[in-house]
């Protein structure tokens, strides 16, 4: 078997390793060797694979414990800290700049809520304001460069948490967008095939949820109907069993075919 044949099986050996750790990461960066290695003309790299991985997480930006949402969310506990400070800050300006009187009493209370709401921020509500300030960032960010495809991001990354858990980010409408970003990005960049990696990786998030008893409503809003094939039980050991022997079988098989395309 020659050297790149050797390649692809240690690239399978590295995601499969990974299945324990998240089946959807696992999944992504199987479809992301499924793509690089089957689909003619993308090229096989690292880093679509990633693309591919990353994108597999996005969906599930609108659930509070998902591995993506809390890397996003990484400046949580900033935000808590920024309202204490704005609280102080105002409190320092209203003692020092203005007079007794109504607006005093009222930039106190001002900044006592900003203190008293930086000191409540629990949970939920800091990751959403965290991921907020992230999308807003990738957002400004877009429009200073002119990459029209980071500040789409930066919006999906803004809105997903606010939705419900497999609403509108498990749907073929979201796939689209995620799609079309990349190809946005491949405009930009010069890196072919980013949109199908991470259309593909994105897909195979929907396609893996709608294994589980809940299903994904694919076409929402103009269908509720919630396409399923209920094989797996999340959360429950025997799930997590089959959720790794899916895992496996998807990854051998994405194996076998790519060994089949190959020249030797």
């Amino acid at each position: 078997m020659g050297g790149r044949a050797a390649a692809y099986l240690r690239a399978l050996a590295f995601l499969l390793s990974k299945v324990r750790g998240s089946s959807h990461l696992a999944i992504g960066l199987i479809t992301g060797v499924a793509v690089g290695g089957l689909v003619a003309g993308i090229p096989f790299s690292a880093a679509g694979i990633a693309l591919a991985g990353f994108s597999a997480l996005a969906p599930d930006l609108d659930h509070p414990n998902s591995r993506l949402s809390k890397r996003l969310g990484f400046t949580q506990q900033y935000v808590r800290w920024a309202f204490v400070l704005a609280g102080l800050g105002l409190a320092g300006y209203t003692h020092t700049m203005l007079p007794p009187g109504p607006d005093q009493r009222m930039g106190f209370t001002a900044a006592l809520a900003f203190g008293l709401l930086g000191m409540a921020m629990q949970g939920g509500s800091t990751r959403k304001l965290a991921l907020v300030f992230t999308g807003a960032a990738s957002v400004l960010a877009g429009l200073y460069f002119g990459f029209l495809w980071l500040s789409l991001l930066g919006i999906f990354i803004c809105v997903a948490p606010f939705t419900t858990h497999r609403s509108w980010t498990h749907t073929i409408w979201a796939t689209i967008l995620w799609t079309y970003i990349g190809y946005l990005a491949n405009q930009n960049l010069g890196w072919h095939g980013i949109a199908q990696y991470a259309g593909a990786g994105y897909a195979s998030h929907l396609v893996a949820d709608s294994l589980t008893k809940s299903g994904v409503r694919w076409f929402l809003p103009l269908s509720e109907y919630s396409f399923k094939l209920p094989l797996i039980s999340t959360g429950s050991a025997a799930g997590n069993v089959l959720e790794i022997g899916i895992c496996l079988g998807y990854g051998l098989l994405v194996l076998g075919l790519v060994i089949g395309r190959m020249q030797f």
